[in-house]
């Protein structure tokens, strides 16, 4: 859809300090268009490794002042390309924008049975690659051990319980209100919930009085610390986001590794980007799951591509609740 504006773009305003606020974005005219796809985008990824890249300190490279923000999109193809005719539905990697153009390379088709076609930005996406990789090569849950996962009403957490607890395990989730406390215990079908601004160290306690065997840890920090004391021995630890050190200028201390050898612990970090083998399997997998409503899932939808910084903003201030997506309509 074309307006007063043309195409517009997410560009960053000035490294954000702390929580990001929208100030330190702009939205401006897109650079003119260069070769590729021309497809309209639907929807926009938000995520929080965006905050890493902000500061310069993510693995997938930083974002500086003057750049584009850019993620996973959802995009409709206006022209013919390697992934079908026009108007095909894609998965690519590109600017925050209205309309982009793309290498054909670029893009992948979404399913077009997955209903809302965003979830190839979720569960049914990167964070349920991530969720599925940790699980499948690191947690390997085993019915009737006790399994953790921070940042639980998130798409990755929220996933990771749910795959655990399916393979039989016990799952306790620590999440920072009480509306997703509730979510994950009836409808994510976790058997606890634990307060992420209370007490982690009682909640732990009370919980899971026998340790943890398994930990999904997306937050880093004081709850990492509070659970690795409550390690169970051959615990196994997948270590994935730092939430909790993000909108941090220094990166606080580290647990004391005495904690893991007490534990004889096996603490391994994820990234996802090494696991993209387990793609088509985790598409089948947690695919399936959501198509016969057996997995449950939270999205968090932002209208128009000037609410995509305070939907960003959101999420890193915690105010989001399950994937948060930014929704472009196109007539």
């Amino acid at each position: 859809m074309k307006d007063s504006l043309g195409n517009r773009c997410v560009v960053v305003a000035r490294r954000p300090r702390g929580v990001p606020t929208v100030e330190d974005f702009e939205l401006r005219p897109a650079p003119p268009p260069g070769a590729g796809v021309s497809a309209d985008v639907l929807y926009v990824s938000v995520d929080p490794y965006l905050r890493g890249r902000l500061s310069g300190r993510h693995v997938s490279g930083p974002i500086a002042p003057g750049d584009p923000m850019d993620s996973e999109l959802v995009v409709r193809t206006t022209q013919d390309s390697v992934v079908g005719p026009a108007g095909t539905v894609a998965r690519a990697f590109g600017p925050w924008q209205e309309r982009v153009h793309l290498p054909d390379a670029a893009l992948v088709p979404v399913a077009a049975d997955l209903d809302p076609p965003s979830l190839a930005l979720g569960v049914v996406g990167m964070p349920g690659l991530t969720a599925y990789a940790g699980v499948q090569r690191i947690l390997h849950p085993v019915p009737g051990e006790t399994a953790v996962v921070s940042a639980a009403a998130g798409p990755v957490g929220a996933t990771v319980g749910q795959l655990c607890k399916a393979a039989g395990a016990r799952v306790i989730g620590i999440a920072g209100s009480a509306e997703k406390r509730a979510w994950l215990v009836d409808e994510a079908g976790f058997d606890g919930c634990i307060d992420r601004h209370g007490s982690v160290r009682d909640g732990l306690g009370a919980l899971c009085p026998d340790g943890v065997d398994m930990y999904f840890d997306n937050v880093g920090g004081a709850v990492l610390h509070a659970v690795m004391e409550r390690l169970a021995p051959n615990a196994r630890v997948a270590l994935c986001g730092l939430m909790e050190q993000y909108n941090q200028e220094a990166a606080p201390p580290g647990p004391n590794p005495g904690l893991i050898i007490r534990a004889r612990a096996t603490v391994k970090g994820l990234v996802v980007y090494d696991h993209e083998d387990l793609r088509p399997a985790m598409e089948e997998d947690i695919g399936g799951r959501v198509r016969q409503g057996a997995l449950a899932f939270r999205e968090e939808v932002f209208e128009g591509l000037v609410q995509a910084p305070d939907a960003f903003c959101r999420l890193m201030a915690g105010q989001t609740f399950g994937k948060t997506v930014v929704r472009i309509a196109h007539n």
